[in-house]
């Protein structure tokens, strides 16, 4: 899971008077994502072709914010083939200019509190030893549902990216329903 490091002094969210708006993306949006992630270093680029498929394939499990018109952010996600209750989040982008306003936490309980992903009772991640980013995000979804989270190894450096990537951990977070 890649998510970009935040350094923002800006009011929170849910302080801010924005004009946010939350929705499942559509295949237009594709060429848009992409634009994101690209000026959200060190996010890993995926071809533009990927993203079309995110927004319309698997859009019921991303999520697309927008501030006043103008795309905000993106969570790509997905239900894992062998379960139905196990939701994977491939990544989060936050524009540049909704950095350290929690756009990220609110993104990730927006797209968790969607009818359709009701039954979704753990979610997974992956991320790198040194995106400080993620992991705060991540702990903190594993805080507010109980602090049951186990982190392992998923891809290792050598072993699996032959020395050309760095571990990607593996955040297993059990979601408490009652919440």
């Amino acid at each position: 899971m890649e998510l970009l490091h935040c350094h923002d002094s800006r009011k929170p969210i849910s302080e801010s008077g924005d004009t946010l708006t939350f929705r499942i993306p559509e295949r237009q949006d594709g060429i848009d994502i992409h634009d994101l992630i690209a000026k959200c270093p060190p996010l890993d680029e995926n071809s533009s072709y990927c993203n079309f498929l995110q927004s319309h394939h698997f859009n019921q499990t991303c999520l697309l914010a927008e501030d006043n018109g103008v795309i905000a952010g993106f969570i790509s996600a997905y239900i894992k083939p062998q379960t139905a209750n196990e939701l994977f989040v491939w990544q989060v982008a936050v524009s540049p200019t909704m950095r350290g306003r929690g756009l990220a936490s609110t993104m990730l309980d927006r797209l968790l509190e969607r009818e359709h992903l009701s039954k979704i009772d753990v979610v997974e991640t992956t991320i790198t030893k040194t995106n400080k980013a993620s992991w705060r995000l991540f702990e903190k979804l594993d805080e507010r549902h109980g602090r049951n989270g186990e982190v392992s190894i998923f891809l290792d450096e050598e072993m699996h990216f032959k020395g050309r990537h760095d571990t990607e951990h593996l955040y297993r977070i059990p979601l408490n329903s009652s919440l």
